[in-house]
C-alpha cells in the first residue's frame, strides 16, 4: 500500500531548480525523489535545531551558563603559548 501524500507547490530561483535538476540527472533519480530528500533533511535539521534550543533555554533556566568574558579571555588565550583551560567543563 503506498504512502498518503500531498503535493506541495513552491516558486524556486531558476538557479536552484537548475541545480536539482542536475542533481536528479547524475543521481538517475526523478526532481520529486530530490526534493522529497532535501525538504526530509531540511525538516530534520530545523527539528534538530528546535530540540537544541529548548534544551539550552533550560539550562539558563537552571542557571548552567558560562560568563561571556570568560569565554572571550578564553578564545583570546589560544593563540598565545600558555592557553587558558577552557571554561565549557
Amino acid at each position: 500500500m503506498a504512502a498518503e501524500t500531498k503535493v506541495l507547490t513552491a516558486h524556486v530561483p531558476l538557479v536552484l531548480a537548475e541545480k536539482v535538476e542536475a542533481m536528479a540527472l547524475r543521481l538517475e533519480r526523478s526532481r520529486g525523489w530530490v526534493m522529497k530528500q532535501a525538504l526530509a533533511a531540511w525538516v530534520d535539521q530545523e527539528e534538530e535545531r528546535h530540540r537544541m534550543t529548548l534544551e539550552a533555554f533550560e539550562d539558563v533556566d537552571a542557571g548552567r551558563v558560562i560568563d561571556h568574558q570568560a569565554i572571550l579571555a578564553w578564545a583570546d588565550s589560544l593563540a598565545t603559548e600558555r592557553p587558558l583551560s577552557s571554561p565549557l567543563k
